[in-house]
């Protein structure tokens, strides 16, 4: 028997596959069809271990749909725009196009190395000028159809970076990318009407059975879809004594708290701010801190934990319930993106307004109390205002009983309360607020301010304004010939600007703003289904027959930005009649981060990247691939440990001897190692029946395992599998598992499960075992998944302990659909010596585990 060599059988096998296409789609085979993707990677450099994991199970579930019979779309492709290689290409003093392809080839090659069943003839690269121009033929029928919008409006700015950033990429008041603190600015951008979906991509999560409910939790969280009403406040004159007829409006789904405003508050991005203080005392104030609030992030400001503050605008605005006035100040606790950017504050009710009037000494009107409340008799029949001063610690923001409220005193309070429908009717009665709902999530701002990205098919008319470019003019080809050491721009370049309108022939200048390279890979999984089509993104017929993606793979960090967005695409999509399905992704699964062996995150600056490229020189790809998926369920966050990769380097090749074992190509590497003449009839047959049990029990438990991504106790399955294999190997003899016998018939079926169980898992080992070992002379991936018995998984006896008072005194084998009584006597007989002089007070029987006799 030749000795496991990965070194010599994964390139050779790597080459056979690619020599006779075992991973290219034939778009007319009649098998069901099954589309497996993982999310595509950022072509940075050399892989790392969220590559190897998040593609290595990816790979296992295209390996194991292709032996079921699916015909399987498994393709790669590279999100390959975007800023890390524009900054990367200015450090090296190169190109970004020459930076992103070097770094895709190194990775094509890696991926190959690794093994990976991709349809390569199916590579999708974002920054290709023929998959930028659908991008862009994309934005232009959005376009059309009202889902794009520029306008000016307050931004997140990343000033390290210099560009700006969707309010999903500002995480914990910081830069998505470089962790920066980001600012606010006000600029013109371009947008995507998301919101026009709002409310679809709220409900059609409950379609997402095949989803993690975390995920779905952190989408409808981001949409954050709120019932209540827009109230409107009539502004008071500079001089603070004359209704000026001009409207602020506030959203609240607490209308029925309207009684205990006692201050009104606007965001620092307030549209109407600086008309609001021009020429008042406050004027210079209020601004200067408006522009400190702007500094720090809506995320940082919206935090309940932050210290408050504010200041005095001088204005007042006239409460719509009663007519008082309601002084107006500006806060950095409330942010412009959410509700109108104004808000009603109702300190009693509210922590965040509590502590505000707290700070600044501002009234607390008590207006809802719980019954058990020393107020709640003093202020339980008051229609007017008697208490305007509380001695509360906190808010109380349940619901309660209005007090202190006029005619609403003594109804129940509180979200969708029988107080707020009756308050929000009378607005409506008085024209002075209607009812609607609100969402958290914001149209996508799609403009960046780098050269790296896909152009926004736009020009700038002097006489026409704002114009699209015609569609046969697509792509607008980024410039190659661009200095960006130098600082130069898209706007600065000029053979790119300059240009001539199309609908007048005059001068005018191309849009120069790129767009978020997430627009790229929120569709490119269309792409694949039809990766060559020069004349649309795709064909309906083709995206129709593929999709939805039946399993994606990928990190958990894209619950908010690439799913929601991919999930919009495809709904737009959808009502432009280009699909017919509702979503993209039918099943999702979000591997868990591979940490090092302290718990802490690989980094390079920290020094402790473990490099995929040297564990595949020592041991191979196979043992790399198998040992990612034993770490530990896909899911969850995974320890790398060193030793476990010599332990499944040892545990491959015990299976390599095995398999040449099963078949009589062991040599002198044989298992067995008595005198064949001695081997006990009844012993063999033993072992024989229950290897041929554990074959099916093992087959059904992977097949289960898989199903559900377990793959760590798929492994570990197999692993029982090669243990009982060993059993039968040191109990029969090399010419008995050659011959004529059932022990042969079993040992071939068994090395040949072995092999095609693994194959989805180490597909190099097994298909070299498959031709070399087992004698066939077609890829092992081209075999179909074992079948299984059920009834033949299935003991005829079990191995049960006696136990008396808890301690086991023997082991009893009985028929394994035995009745309690008959195992009772069994047991009895075999522990007759330790119940001698005793009495029977209990007799537990634990199903195929145990029997404990208590006595006393």
């Amino acid at each position: 028997m030749k000795a496991y060599n990965p070194h010599e059988i994964e390139p050779r096998m790597q080459l056979d596959w690619e020599e006779k296409g075992i991973y290219s789609i034939d778009e007319t085979s009649p098998a069901p069809r099954k589309y497996v993707l993982e999310m595509l990677p950022y072509p940075s450099g050399d892989i790392h271990m969220g590559h190897v994991s998040n593609y290595t199970y990816g790979d296992l579930v295209a390996r194991y749909s292709r032996m079921k019979g699916y015909n399987v779309l498994h393709p790669m492709g590279w999100d390959a725009f975007g800023l890390p290689a524009e900054n990367a290409a200015i450090k090296h003093h190169s190109h970004p196009a020459v930076w992103t392809y070097d770094n895709i080839d190194t990775q094509r090659a890696s991926f190959k190395v690794m093994g990976f069943s991709y349809d390569w003839d199916r590579t999708v690269s974002t920054c290709d000028p023929e998959y930028y121009r659908w991008g862009q033929w994309i934005f232009l029928e959005f376009w059309k159809r009202g889902l794009v919008e520029r306008r000016n409006s307050p931004v997140n700015w990343c000033p390290s970076c210099n560009t700006v950033l969707a309010n999903e990429q500002v995480i914990g008041g910081r830069c998505w990318r470089c962790d920066s603190e980001v600012e606010k600015r006000d600029l013109t951008q371009w947008y995507f009407k998301i919101t026009d979906y709002a409310q679809e991509l709220l409900d059609d999560l409950d379609k997402l059975a095949g989803w993690p409910e975390n995920v779905k939790q952190q989408q409808a969280n981001w949409i954050g879809r709120s019932e209540g009403a827009n109230v409107d406040f009539e502004l008071v004159d500079v001089d603070g004594t004359t209704p000026t007829g001009e409207m602020i409006t506030v959203f609240t789904t607490r209308a029925d708290t309207l009684f205990g405003c006692s201050f009104f508050v606007l965001a620092p991005e307030y549209a109407g701010l600086e008309a609001l203080v021009a020429g008042t005392p406050h004027e210079q104030e209020v601004m200067e801190f408006a522009e400190a609030a702007k500094k720090v992030s809506a995320v940082e400001r919206a935090q309940g934990d932050r210290e408050k503050h504010g200041v005095f605008t001088g204005r007042y605005v006239l409460n719509p319930v009663n007519g008082e006035k309601v002084p107006i100040w500006v806060a950095d606790y409330v942010v412009a993106d959410y509700g109108t950017g104004a808000v009603m504050a109702v300190p009693c009710g509210d922590e965040r307004d509590f502590e505000f009037a707290r700070k600044y000494e501002l009234p607390i009107i008590p207006i809802i109390l719980g019954e058990d409340d020393p107020l709640f008799e003093q202020l339980k029949d008051e229609k007017a205002r008697v208490v305007t001063e509380v001695d509360w610690d906190a808010a109380y923001d349940a619901q309660g009983i209005l007090v202190q409220s006029g005619e609403y005193t003594g109804m129940v309070g509180g979200k969708h309360s029988p107080a707020e429908e009756a308050i929000v009717a009378f607005l409506e009665k008085e024209g002075k607020g209607k009812r609607t709902v609100e969402f958290r999530l914001r149209d996508w701002l799609i403009s960046r301010q780098r050269y790296w990205g896909n152009p926004i098919p736009a020009i700038h008319c002097p006489k026409c304004g704002v114009v699209p470019v015609p569609e046969e003019d697509l792509p607008v080809r980024l410039p190659e010939d661009i200095d960006l050491a130098a600082g130069e721009t898209l706007a600065t370049h000029e053979s790119f600007a300059r240009t001539t309108c199309p609908q007048c022939g005059g001068e005018a200048r191309r849009e120069t703003d790129t767009m978020d390279t997430f627009t790229c890979s929120s569709w490119y999984y269309m792409r694949y289904c039809d990766p060559h089509n020069d004349q649309a993104p795709f064909s309906k017929e083709r995206i129709n027959a593929w999709m939805p993606v039946d399993q994606y793979i990928g990190g958990i960090e894209h619950a908010i930005l690439h799913l929601l967005y991919s999930r919009f695409f495809t709904k737009a999509l959808r009502d432009m009649g280009m699909l017919d399905f509702d979503e993209p992704f039918t099943n999702l699964l979000c591997q868990g981060m591979v940490l090092d062996a302290h718990g802490e995150v690989m980094s390079k600056s920290k020094g402790n990247v473990v490099s995929p490229e040297e564990m595949i020189d020592a041991y191979g790809a196979d043992t790399v691939r198998v040992a990612m998926l034993f770490m530990g369920p896909p899911d969850k966050e995974k320890l790398w440990n060193e030793n476990g990769l010599e332990g499944m380097y040892k545990f491959l090749n015990k299976i390599w001897r095995q398999v040449h074992d099963l078949v009589g190509k062991a040599g002198d590497d044989t298992y067995y190692a008595g005198d064949a003449a001695a081997v006990d009839e009844a012993q063999v047959q033993a072992a024989v029946d229950k290897l041929l049990r554990e074959r099916h029990r093992v087959v059904g438990k992977v097949s289960d395992d898989i199903e559900r991504n377990q793959y760590n106790t798929a492994v570990a399955a197999i692993m029982e599998l090669s243990n009982a294999t060993g059993e039968f190997l040191r109990k029969t003899s090399p010419e008995m598992r050659t011959d004529d016998s059932k022990a042969a018939e079993v040992a071939r079926d068994v090395a040949e499960t072995i092999c095609k169980l693994l194959a989805v898992m180490a597909p190099h080992f097994t298909d070299e075992l498959w031709r070399e070992a087992l004698g066939h002379e077609q890829s092992i991936h081209l075999e179909e998944w074992p079948e299984y018995d059920e009834k033949l998984a299935v003991a005829d006896e079990v191995e049960l302990a006696v136990q008396v008072n808890g301690k086991i005194k023997a082991h009893i084998m009985v028929a394994a659909d035995a009745a309690d009584e008959d195992i009772l006597t069994i047991a009895k007989g075999a522990v007759a010596s330790a119940l001698e002089g005793k009495s029977i007070v209990k007799e537990i029987v634990v199903p195929k585990r145990l029997v404990n006799l208590v006595v006393k």
